[in-house]
């Protein structure tokens, strides 16, 4: 009989490679198609010194932003306060790990015709490759550490799961894996392996192992420090375990001096590189951006229709539960895994952008799925000796699996694009659930959270502008009807404001429409102009709704839009319109603006 798990095992890499090549960014121009974003600061490393020799001024990153536009403006780095050099905003680590594969393309380079810049098509190649290479690496470590503990299903079941029902597969070498999360998996995936064998047989090799994967984690996100909870509270199961750990500990104590010595070793390319560029060793390189400590945003993060973690990855649940089994199954396992994934999520969920940029789910959770594939796997196992248990939950693993790899073609590069990264909404995810196309228009719901399906009754309009007679200046021509279009722009940045009496009970619904029409497509949301409802008691606003109809034009395509708005439960008196401008260029025009009301 076939092994599942390898044939599980070897799915999941023709899934991966062939999801690469599917889904692998359209480069226009020389753009940059993997080193981009978030990407581009971890590896730029590489180019400032092995191309361009210039770690401290970054004088080619004007150049690079013309010839590449890895990003809109140059974020990656900051200049010190006190040296006035240039110091990387991203740790070192994953630049040290691609570093293999960025002189493998930096020697092809120029005998393949590309410039050796360090950003032309062999390096964007070469780190894909070796992010692919390392993802798949990573799901086959998982195998060999979970197959003679959980057994050949609970192992196979495992490996689909995390490919197809998380967002694991869209950060790993099969999407974005120029970011970290792939490679600290497969990170993890090998400290899971190794410290139960450095217990049972301890070697030089292993500890060293231990020590130099851990300080490699830690110079590549500083909070895979507490990946030292794992060898540290291996085997811990009760006071007894803790004694006999101590004289284990005792007994090898030059191994574990040594793993901490080549662990410090790793990480102290960090602060060389601070004193190189700075004059200081120690230097917070996020500067703006930090944690909350007593307010981290868990529900928010865990939970949230706009990026939650487990909304968007919910078999992982799955692995949440499986604790339970995993510490009948594996004890030695139990407390170390507990406890590091209780921190790991704390942390995670502390840090004040708990949306880490936007993303499918949290993107800072997916290195932890090679820990939490052991009780994901205990949960399985626990299941195959249960076949009524089984059978319902199998329903929900396909729906699981389902869900997971749709999401993850909408948050591919190159894919559809219906993910709205970090802006998600219940409403929104509704419409486009297992559609990948939908109106212009649902975009809407991004803003507004909320859609009338139903029959309405007692419909009559409460205000209505043609914007014939505005303010002065801000007649836009030509206009969409008539003589004059809403045309807000930086001298007239917002109109008059328009107040409606209105109670609750006189309806339950509003439906705002406008007819607009942009020359360009604006593509930053920060800048498009808002269409603002206001909910207020004289002139306290209790509820607010802001819609950006920018979102859903095309240029030159006028289109009639608009949005529905539930009526608040608190006490207001009057509704109050008006139109916002923050900066966009593209031409906006606005005409026949009115509100609705209805009933259910």
């Amino acid at each position: 009989m076939s092994s599942p798990s390898r044939i599980a095992g070897w799915f999941c890499t023709v899934l991966l490679v062939a999801i690469a090549w599917w889904y692998y960014p359209p480069q226009v121009g020389r753009t940059s198609p993997v080193l981009n974003w978030d990407a581009s600061g971890y590896y730029l490393y590489l180019p400032s010194i092995f191309v361009h020799h210039d770690l401290r001024e970054l004088n080619f990153r004007d150049q690079l932003l013309k010839d590449y536009a890895p990003t809109p403006d140059f974020y990656q780095a900051f200049r010190h306060p006190g040296s006035g050099n240039f110091v990387m905003k991203y740790p070192a680590g994953l630049a040290v790990q691609e570093l293999p594969f960025f002189l493998a393309a930096h020697t092809l380079a120029k005998p393949l015709g590309y410039p050796a810049d360090g950003f032309s098509q062999p390096y964007q190649v070469a780190i894909k490759l070796g992010s692919l290479l390392v993802s798949v690496l990573g799901l086959w470590l998982v195998r060999r550490a979970l197959l003679p503990r959980f057994g050949e299903w609970p192992t196979a079941l495992t490996l689909l799961f995390i490919v197809l029902g998380t967002n694991y597969t869209v950060y790993s070498g099969a999407g974005h894996g120029g970011m970290t999360h792939c490679w600290l998996f497969t990170w993890y995936a090998g400290v899971l392996l190794l410290t139960p064998a450095f217990y049972t047989r301890p070697t030089v090799a292993r500890a060293v192992s231990i020590g130099a994967i851990i300080g490699l984690m830690t110079l590549t996100r500083p909070t895979e420090i507490l990946a030292l909870l794992i060898p540290l509270l291996w085997g811990l199961t009760n006071r007894a375990a803790v004694r006999e750990r101590l004289v284990f500990w005792k007994a090898h104590s030059r191994l574990l001096l040594l793993a901490a010595l080549v662990g410090a070793a790793v990480l102290s390319i960090q602060p060389l590189y601070w004193h190189y560029v700075s004059g200081d060793w120690v230097v917070y390189s996020y500067q703006e951006q930090g944690f909350s400590w007593f307010k981290p945003h868990l529900w928010d993060g865990i939970f949230s229709f706009r990026s939650g973690w487990l909304m968007y990855s919910p078999l992982l649940l799955t692995a949440l539960v499986g604790f339970r089994p995993l510490r009948r199954q594996q004890p030695e396992a139990f407390w170390a895994m507990l406890v590091f994934t209780v921190l790991f999520t704390y942390v995670t969920f502390a840090w004040d952008e708990w949306t880490y940029g936007g993303g499918l789910g949290i993107r800072a959770m997916i290195e932890s799925y090679a820990v939490l594939a052991w009780p994901m796997a205990a949960a399985l196992r626990w299941l195959q000796s249960r076949p009524r248990w089984a059978a319902a939950y199998s329903v929900v693993a396909v729906l699981g699996c389902a869900y997971g790899y749709w999401l993850t073609q909408m948050a591919m590069p190159g894919g559809t694009g219906l993910l709205a990264a970090g802006e998600m909404t219940r409403t929104y995810l509704w419409r486009i659930l297992f559609r990948y196309e939908v109106p212009p228009e649902t975009t809407l719901l991004l803003d507004s959270n909320a859609e009338f399906t139903g029959t309405a009754r007692n419909a009559r309009v409460l205000w209505q502008q043609d914007f014939e007679a505005p303010a002065p200046g801000i007649c836009g021509t030509p206009a969409l009807q008539g003589n004059c279009s809403l045309a807000l722009d930086s001298t007239h940045s917002r109109s008059q404001e328009w107040v409606i009496p209105a109670r609750p009970g006189q309806f339950e619904w509003l439906r705002a429409y406008a007819d607009v029409r942009a020359a360009d497509k604006e593509w930053d949301l920060n800048r498009m102009t808002q269409y603002v409802i206001r909910f207020r008691r004289g002139d306290d606003i209790l509820r607010a709704r802001t819609v950006r109809f920018q979102r859903a034009l095309e240029p030159g395509w006028p289109r009639t839009l608009h949005f529905d708005v539930h009526t608040p439960k608190e006490d207001f008196d009057n509704i109050s319109i008006t139109f916002l401008y923050y900066g966009t260029a593209a031409n906006l025009l606005l005409d026949n603006a009115k509100l609705e009301a209805f009933d259910e």
